[in-house]
């Protein structure tokens, strides 16, 4: 058995691996280019990759290999008829950061919501030292208690997010982009009612035909001038000069992004003009990447692999 992680550098230095290694020979490449891919696969019966193209340019000279594992939930890298063609089976996993992404959407919330950026520099720059007040009120800020937070996309995340800003004592309501029927226990209403009433609206969609471009300049215009905006979905869902322009003409509070149209972030990125940290917080696509979510991920895809052999899909070349 020859495994092959193709771009192991998007896992992380810091996780266990070493499980791989009783199932065959192992080989790592930090990132692989297209180019490079031929080669380094011509032998692999399993591939473990992130965000590398598996098509039949890349995947061509690969006679002997049979699974494909996506260390993520996305397989918009795969090119599934051609797999289909070539009978190579793949899998991705579903649900191992599900709470690690809530989380980050609560730190992303609390970090602008108390304008904690602001407080903390208060602080560090020793201008509390010897002040006349015991308490600074400079930034003012408010309570997630009896809030209301819109939703958009009621998977897995978005329900956990709904369950925790509930706890909060928040009023939660959501969207399906989709057109998908009510879910019970969660208030279910129209995009534009979303928009117009809720005073936390967070992302947590998948991309696709239903929420490529879904928020733009429109859909900010209908949006709260206080309310903040979370996106933990995917960039494309954000038409990015838009959001640059509705934060610069205070159309909408601030805003918090997890994920950006394109990553690594580009120079040209208009965002990267916002300096105030009061209304806008990017993060470089962390929110998945706890060390337990990480963790999680690989041990699934372990698993996957000894089921997969367990069930003699596999048969030597």
């Amino acid at each position: 058995m020859k495994i092959v992680f193709l771009d192991v550098k998007t896992i992380g230095d810091d996780i266990d691996l070493s499980g791989y290694d009783r199932l065959g020979e192992v080989t790592k490449y930090d990132f692989s280019t297209s180019e490079e891919i031929p080669e380094r696969v011509k032998d692999a019966n399993v591939i473990i990759t992130n965000k590398c193209q598996m098509n039949e340019q890349t995947l061509s000279s690969a006679k002997n290999l049979k699974l494909i594992c996506v260390t993520a939930t996305g397989t918009n890298n795969l090119d599934k008829d051609y797999l289909d063609r070539q009978g190579i089976a793949w899998r991705n996993v579903a649900g191992y950061s599900t709470e690690s992404v809530a989380q980050h959407t609560f730190a992303m919330l609390f970090y602008l919501l108390e304008k904690l950026r602001y407080y903390d520099d208060y602080v560090k720059e020793e201008r509390y030292v010897n002040d006349t007040v015991f308490t600074h009120f400079a930034e003012h800020f408010t309570q997630l208690y009896g809030k209301t937070w819109g939703i958009i996309g009621l998977g897995e995340i978005g329900r956990r997010v709904a369950d925790i800003a509930s706890a909060f004592g928040a009023k939660v309501i959501y969207y399906s982009a989709s057109g998908r029927p009510a879910q019970d226990g969660y208030t279910q209403v129209d995009f534009d009612t979303l928009l117009s009433t809720s005073d936390i609206v967070s992302v947590h969609a998948p991309l696709n035909e239903h929420t490529e471009g879904l928020m733009n300049a429109a859909a900010f215009a209908k949006m709260k001038p206080t309310a903040i905006f979370l996106n933990l979905g995917r960039g494309p869902i954000v038409v990015e000069q838009d959001l640059c322009d509705a934060l610069n003409h205070h159309t909408i509070g601030a805003a918090g992004l997890d994920v950006l149209g394109i990553e690594p972030m580009s120079p040209a990125n208009p965002l990267l003009d916002i300096k105030d940290s009061r209304r806008l917080f990017i993060t470089p696509h962390i929110a998945w990447a706890s060390v337990e979510a990480r963790t999680n991920l690989m041990n699934i895809i372990l698993g996957q692999i000894e089921d997969f052999l367990a069930k003699q899909i596999y048969q030597p070349s």
